[in-house]
């Protein structure tokens, strides 16, 4: 009795199909490297923005509910309207915040008949960041 070979596959990948599939993910990572190279920065700028957002937001409930500005971003703290001081992401620094403060204008604006009001600004009406340098939309920092 003579058994009958067949030729079996062999299971596996080739080399062609290998060196193929390796092209492919090489390709697509040089497609996604840049993208990925500004993702910190661009997180930051993220932070950035949502830290001024979240100061300017409890300026103005310190003015709803005061009456006046904050002296400055501290007084904000310690009434309670930020738990803690934000650290700039892009300065790294708490101490770069630059407080903007109110005019007169703006303070007679808000109590007209106010005798006491008067003469300079009284307190912080708005705040930037003090950080050098552009986004990666080319727009300076300190106009955030």
């Amino acid at each position: 009795m003579v058994r009958q070979t067949t030729p079996r596959r062999e299971t596996g990948f080739t080399l062609i199909e290998l060196i193929v599939v390796i092209a492919i993910i090489g390709i697509l990572a040089a497609i996604a490297m840049p993208n990925m190279q500004n993702a910190p920065k661009r997180a930051r700028e993220a932070v950035l923005m949502e830290d001024l957002y979240q100061m300017r937001s409890s300026i103005d409930q310190y003015l709803g509910d005061q009456g006046e500005y904050p002296g400055s971003l501290q007084e904000l703290v310690d009434a309670g309207y930020l738990r803690f001081m934000p650290i700039d992401p892009i300065t790294k620094s708490a101490d770069t915040w630059i407080e903007i403060p109110a005019d007169a204008e703006d303070v007679e604006e808000l109590q007209p008949f106010d005798d006491e009001v008067g003469g300079g600004g009284t307190g912080i009406m708005d705040v930037k960041s003090g950080a050098i340098g552009n986004s990666l939309g080319g727009k300076p920092f300190s106009e955030f």
